[in-house]
């Protein structure tokens, strides 16, 4: 459709004396994006767009063969290209729309592609056609036949829209594939997208910091102390008003890419003179950190009159270790009930505010029994696989259902979720983390807030040492039973915690080896341990060589503070190239202890994921 020349903006009709058609066909048929082209000419993408629409100038699509000719493709995918014929016919079924998670990169990864596939067969059973636009050749909803329609395309508005146009769905899913679908939510909505599930106003409002913080003050939800900077004037100015220990971060990152926790000026002056791009639109983050918090991520379904608190997951490491590191226990172990209960009542009241419609996280930090809300995200999660699977409850289908305007109150009834509590499990499960560590040994091995790991495995028991004696299991870390366990902690672990944990590995008859000053402070509390020298010391054999030694069968080591000592990371890489287990947070250290003496005491037995959801049918 054209538009009258008197109908255009000035800044289309200075384009057209700048860019003839034939030129931006051909730059077009060359692969500039709009985006490209609005750079080069100083205009908005919009306006780019609008002169291709009074040309004349749409992309057209193209059929990949996935069956090579050999028979009929019941799937074939499409792909866009500028040329005369369109070989994709829209057909007058009822359709969706998925948009998947893009690109393959540590932090978004195969859990929400999980989540894409999984509303895929739900829209399959609910007799609608489900169209997937994706670009990630090593996912499942890429296969050629998950969905009725693939678009191997990429997910940017100028492609995307495209494909809507044509196609003209119902309406799109936007909240299954990540960061990356989500940012499109409001311009789609602007050209008249339907977005199925929660609106763009209430995807904004959860992501702007200003209005996100401004909603909790309404609310009365506490949250940690932030503010938004620029420069390192205004950081400097954030810190010493909130106080440091600080989290950092750009805004809109995936998978804590750029986050870290901040300890003083010096530290703080070197991270914003390294970063990348701040402005006032991406602002830097700046949030006051909670040392020795508990955090929890809380998974819920919701509409716009319910909702359903569908997993509480309790972080085994203090606040600070990125949620996708984080070794997670479902349900919760050994929390104040009347914590829980504010959780609960903080997740309902921001589904309410958000107009949340389908899925929604919440991640908690607990200090002195005191919750804060970290940040919501209304969309699914990394742990929504967990989540189903470990509760047997089809979460990405319920929230397809809603979405698609069934309500959750009616679907409460069909899958068993009224009165009861997380999904009422009788069991116990974790989420353990995988890190390619063996592969990187340059990297580094001690956690933080940027995600590092690349997989995770599941684990389930129905008490907390086997179901965590499993999962180190699972993930490919078998716990020693006896020998020798090296420690190290910083000075702020050195409590009744370590003491416990040296005690009770010394009864059960390990034998403890620690650097001068760990070996002191549990000398001094009666714990009979050897000294080994630091890496930097003189004196040989040193931590490294002990363990490469093969002498060490454990190593616990947690470092201090901000500081990678090269002490710290020797020891690591000399865990990871010899196979010998490691942990690097007390809390983790702790839960070790409980697994390994559960290894001593019974042989573990298989049972399969059905037989634990047994307690569904009862």
């Amino acid at each position: 459709m054209t538009t009258a020349a008197s109908d255009l903006s000035e800044e289309v009709l200075s384009l057209t004396c700048k860019i003839s058609k034939e030129h931006l066909l051909k730059a077009k048929e060359h692969g500039f994006s709009d985006c490209q082209l609005a750079y080069i000419f100083d205009v908005s993408d919009q306006d780019i767009r609008n002169l291709r629409k009074q040309y004349g100038l749409d992309s057209v699509f193209k059929t990949v063969d996935t069956c090579a000719a050999e028979f009929d493709a019941k799937t074939p995918y499409h792909y866009s290209t500028y040329d005369k014929e369109n070989e994709s016919v829209r057909s007058d079924r009822k359709k969706v729309v998925i948009l998947g998670g893009g690109p393959n990169r540590i932090g978004q990864g195969i859990e929400f592609d999980y989540c894409c596939v999984q509303a895929v067969f739900a829209l399959r059973e609910a007799g609608y056609e489900s169209i997937m636009i994706n670009c990630n050749p090593e996912t499942v909803s890429t296969d050629y036949d998950i969905a009725d329609k693939l678009y191997f395309e990429p997910l940017t508005f100028e492609d995307t829209i495209r494909i809507l146009e044509h196609e003209q769905p119902l309406g799109v899913i936007v909240s299954f594939g990540g960061q990356t679908p989500l940012k499109l939510s409001t311009k789609l909505e602007e050209a008249g997208v339907a977005i199925l599930g929660t609106s763009s106003k209430g995807i904004d409002l959860a992501e702007d910091r200003k209005k996100f913080g401004a909603l909790l003050r309404k609310l009365d939800i506490p949250h940690p102390d932030y503010d938004t900077a620029v420069s390192f004037e205004e950081a400097q100015e954030i810190t010493g008003r909130i106080g440091y220990p600080v989290l950092v971060r750009p805004s809109y990152v995936l998978g804590g890419r750029a986050m870290k926790i901040i300890y003083s000026d010096d530290s703080l002056k070197e991270y914003v003179d390294q970063a990348l791009f701040i402005s006032e639109k991406y602002p830097l983050l700046i949030d006051r950190f909670l040392e020795t918090a508990v955090e929890f991520d809380i998974d819920a379904l919701a509409d716009s009159t319910d909702c359903v608190v569908s997993g509480m997951m309790q972080h085994v490491e203090a606040a600070g270790i990125h949620s996708g590191d984080s070794t997670s226990i479902l349900p919760y172990h050994n929390i104040d009930p009347s914590v829980i209960e504010t959780m609960k009542e903080y997740t309902r009241r921001l589904a309410e505010s958000l107009n949340v419609v389908g899925l929604m996280n919440v991640q908690y930090a607990v200090q002195n029994n005191k919750v804060y809300v970290i940040e919501v995200n209304p969309r699914a999660s990394r742990t929504v696989p967990f989540v189903g699977k470990a509760t047997a409850v089809p979460l990405v289908k319920i929230a397809t259902r809603v979405m698609l305007g069934e309500k959750l109150s009616d679907l409460r009834k069909e899958y068993r979720l009224a009165d009861c509590d997380e999904l009422g499990m009788s069991h116990l499960a974790i989420k353990e983390p995988v890190f390619p560590f063996s592969k990187f040994l340059k990297s580094g091995v001690y956690l933080g807030p940027e995600m590092r790991s690349t997989g995770e495995a599941m684990s389930l028991a129905y008490d907390f040492p086997e179901a965590f004696a499993k999962a180190y299991q699972a993930a490919n870390m078998e716990l020693p039973t006896s020998g020798s366990v090296f420690i190290s902690v910083n000075n702020h672990d050195k409590d009744e915690r370590i003491i416990n944990i040296a005690k009770k590995l010394y009864d059960i008859g390990f034998d403890l080896i620690a650097t001068a000053g760990t070996q002191q402070f549990l000398a001094d509390n009666g714990i009979e341990c050897k000294k080994v020298f630091k890496v930097g010391e003189e004196g040989r054999p040193n931590v490294f060589d002990t363990i490469r030694l093969g002498k060490i069968d454990l190593v616990i080591n947690t470092p201090l503070g901000e500081r990678a000592l090269h002490d710290e990371e020797a020891i690591g890489a000399a865990s990871v190239m010899n196979g010998v287990p490691f942990v690097t947070t007390i809390e983790a250290a702790e839960a070790s202890v409980q697994a390994i003496a559960c290894l001593r005491q019974q042989e573990f037995g298989v049972k399969s994921l059905q037989e634990y959801a047994a307690y569904r049918q009862a």
